[in-house]
């Protein structure tokens, strides 16, 4: 009886190695069907899964509390199972190079665990090599066994997307692939006990790597493109958003949009192409150029800020800014790598008191990254700009007229200026509303008296 047959037959089991935004859900699909292991070196994590909470959100608490997977944070209990899936971070370096130490953590834990017979898949986005030349190695020193006699491995790229309720595990084609043709067939097979939309079978590891590595530079260089272009529209005094509605009206318009782009994936993974190519000798060009346009957004949106507080006659120095939404992305709690992070940085460095409302993100790891205790709205007042940086559901339903309940009033405008001028005058109260992902209507907005200003 082969593997497989004994993982539907549940006298083997499958091990999920890294329980983060992609490893849980995972997990918890192949519970549904087979024996599961669920293993995090993070205890809190573990014991937070075992009570029956997703700190993640991406499952939910009802659908951990249900599950059948057992969690734990005891290497040992590895060895129990046949088929491997390490689902960790690899991010980059403050030098924009790959960051592999928790893939290789990862190897080297689950190498002191492996046993004979085993198939070990990757899904950690990597350039393609990382999974043959680097993380076999680790696994043979580690276990003692030779691949490819004692053990096989594949790479199966994660596609998940955090926070999508849409596009889930289930719903997207899976990329599989194998060091041989029957690792390929054992793991094609397991992959469609879950994945409803069918799998693809690539040509090699390799080529699976690449693909998933450029799956999110094609994307990155796309929306580095909208911002180039939003940038150029706001010099010309042209709306963005308008545009793209008029040209978006041809069929074979590429429908993205300008914003920040941050996250462990599309602002990290084209470093890993970048990085591969520089070692083969050749210095990319429209990778790295998108790159750069993107990562230097944050500080673009705090410039134009600073530019509308001055047009609205504000004292920058000292003024005070809220600004909604802090993780990566929309109705998801991630904050790691969020550019969101930029725009504070800037808006402090011409003395801007910075306050952070966003019910979605993980307070604990919001603190631990970048030491910010988010406000709740009711906390706010008294501000002087308000800046909506992520599209959360519970921010799509407020209203512009209670916005402006959180500015400055115009009797407290006028004192500012009689401390600076030494004298009271009246000045026009504009409430500059800066609405990075163009949440609001821009008519509506100008009417209501706001000084508006979005990508």
């Amino acid at each position: 009886m082969d593997l497989y047959q004994r993982i539907i037959n549940k006298q083997e089991k499958i091990s999920l190695v890294g329980l983060g935004y992609v490893g849980m859900p995972i997990a918890v699909a192949f519970a549904n069907k087979v024996k599961v292991l669920g293993f995090d070196v993070n205890k809190e994590k573990i014991n937070l899964y075992k009570s029956g909470i997703d700190p993640t959100k991406e499952v939910g608490d009802i659908a951990i509390k249900n599950t059948k997977v057992e969690f734990t944070s005891d290497e040992t209990k590895l060895r129990e199972a046949k088929f491997h899936i390490i689902a960790v971070p690899t991010p980059v370096n403050t030098d924009h190079t790959p960051d592999l130490r928790p893939i290789e953590s990862a190897s080297r834990t689950l190498g002191r665990n492996l046993t004979k017979g085993s198939i070990v898949v990757y899904e950690s986005t990597v350039y393609p090599g990382v999974t043959e030349d680097i993380c076999v190695p680790i696994l043979e020193i580690e276990s003692g066994l030779t691949c490819g006699i004692d053990f096989k491995v594949g790479y199966s790229p994660e596609r998940i997307n955090p926070g999508d309720k849409v596009h889930r595990l289930e719903t997207i084609v899976k990329i599989v692939s194998g060091m041989d043709e029957e690792t390929l067939d054992t793991v094609a097979k397991v992959y469609e006990l879950v994945v409803e939309a069918g799998v693809h079978r690539a040509a090699s590891i390799k080529v699976a790597e690449a693909a998933k590595v450029i799956e999110n530079s094609q994307r990155d260089i796309n929306i580095a493109f909208m911002n180039e272009l939003s940038i150029i529209f706001n010099r010309m005094g042209i709306d963005t958003q308008a545009v793209l509605e008029a040209a978006g009206t041809k069929w074979n318009f590429l429908k993205f949009y300008p914003g920040l782009v941050g996250g462990h994936c599309i602002g990290v993974d084209p470093y890993y192409l970048t990085y591969k190519a520089e070692e083969m000798g050749y210095h990319s060009q429209i990778i790295l150029s998108g790159r750069k346009i993107n990562d230097d957004m944050g500080k673009y949106v705090a410039e134009n800020t600073v530019k509308k507080m001055i047009k609205a006659n504000k004292q920058v120095n000292g003024a005070k800014v809220a600004i909604f939404g802090m993780t990566f992305k929309e109705n998801c709690p991630d904050v790691r790598n969020t550019k969101v992070i930029d725009i504070i940085k800037e808006l402090e460095q011409y003395g801007v008191e910075v306050r952070v409302i966003d019910p979605v993100a993980d307070k604990e790891e919001l603190w631990h990254e970048y030491k910010i205790h988010p406000c709740k709205p009711e906390e706010v007042k008294g501000i002087d700009a308000v800046i909506f940086a992520v599209s959360h559901d519970e921010f799509k339903n407020m209203k512009l007229d209670n916005i402006k309940e959180l500015f400055k009033s115009e009797s407290e405008v006028i004192d500012e200026v009689a401390a600076v001028s030494k004298e009271a005058r009246y000045v026009e109260n504009k409430c500059v509303l800066i609405d990075v992902k163009g949440l609001f209507n821009k008519n509506e907005a100008e009417n209501l008296g706001y000084l508006y200003w979005r990508l």
